[in-house]
């Protein structure tokens, strides 16, 4: 339905999102992506029982966006059918005053999953070089030899780009697949879902004030999603520019995406005690 090596980006490449049509659908009507995300939802729950029994891998999931392209939304309706023992959800807010004294990539090292597990970044260690490449001023002073804004330059992020690499580059070589997401919306439909929200009692909680501060900053964030999937994206660990404007075709694409990469890794069950062993326990059960 959708030629998903069409949303990865290449290594090295350099992209504009002027290129990626956020409301694409291809032929997928959305009656029909429901259909097609319930039976990869049903999938999913077979391989992510394997996946927990293997225990060879663990996974990680990153989900980056603007606000109101549909996370939340997309991380529920894609894992609604897996057991909650194997998957775990951390969404990253802003940095304690404890995480603050480490570098930053401190608190995303410890939330990352054990083997057989599927571990979901809802927003992830790449806000330090999105929020705060639009805001600098969140780092100067932070880092010894950073003390003004002025020496936050292109080879500051260059070189944070490298360490966000070696550090997915990492896990990576220890047994931990990686998959990212970028959903990609454009400011009409954000604005769409912005009036929702306010329009709608029960989304009411939905919506902050200070997103519209960001949405004024449209342009920059824009410029630092494409430097991030420009200078991030690898082989071990591709960016996925997924169309967001519809909800359901980017549920559909992100759970085709999960599942065939599951599918990819071999996975099966481990090996139990022998039949012979297994016999001789249920004629002990039967013999009680």
């Amino acid at each position: 339905m959708y030629n998903l090596n069409k949303i990865i980006v290449q290594p090295n490449s350099k992209i504009s999102l002027d290129n990626y049509d956020s409301s694409y659908t291809g032929k997928l009507k959305k009656k029909k992506g429901k259909e097609v995300l319930k039976a990869n939802v049903e999938e999913l729950y077979e391989l992510q029982k394997t996946f927990y029994a293997d225990e060879r891998f663990s996974l990680l999931i990153i989900f980056q966006a603007s606000d109101a392209a549909g996370k939340d939304s997309t991380i529920k309706h894609v894992f609604s059918g897996v057991n909650p023992q194997g998957v775990s959800v951390h969404n990253f807010k802003s940095p304690s005053k404890k995480e603050l004294a480490h570098d930053y990539l401190w608190r995303h090292y410890k939330q990352l999953p054990e083997k057989g597990m599927i571990e979901i970044f809802n927003r992830s260690h790449y806000e330090n070089v999105l929020v705060t490449r639009v805001h600098p001023y969140y780092i100067a002073g932070t880092i010894p030899g950073i003390e003004t804004v002025d020496k936050i330059d292109d080879n500051f992020w260059n070189s944070r780009f490298n360490q966000i690499n070696n550090f997915e580059k990492h896990i990576s070589e220890n047994g931990t697949h990686i998959i990212k997401f970028f959903l990609n919306i454009s400011p009409e439909e954000q604005k769409k879902r912005f009036l929702d929200r306010i329009d709608t009692p029960e989304k009411n909680w939905k919506f902050n004030s200070g997103d519209l501060k960001e949405r004024k900053l449209w342009d920059k964030y824009k410029h630092a999603f494409e430097q991030m999937l420009s200078n991030t994206s690898t082989g071990h660990a591709p960016w996925h520019i997924i169309p967001a404007d519809n909800k359901y075709f980017a549920r559909y694409i992100v759970s085709q995406i999960i599942k065939e990469k599951l599918q990819s890794l071999n996975l099966k069950y481990p090996m139990g005690e022998t039949k012979e062993q297994l016999e001789t326990a249920k004629q002990q059960l039967l013999n009680e």
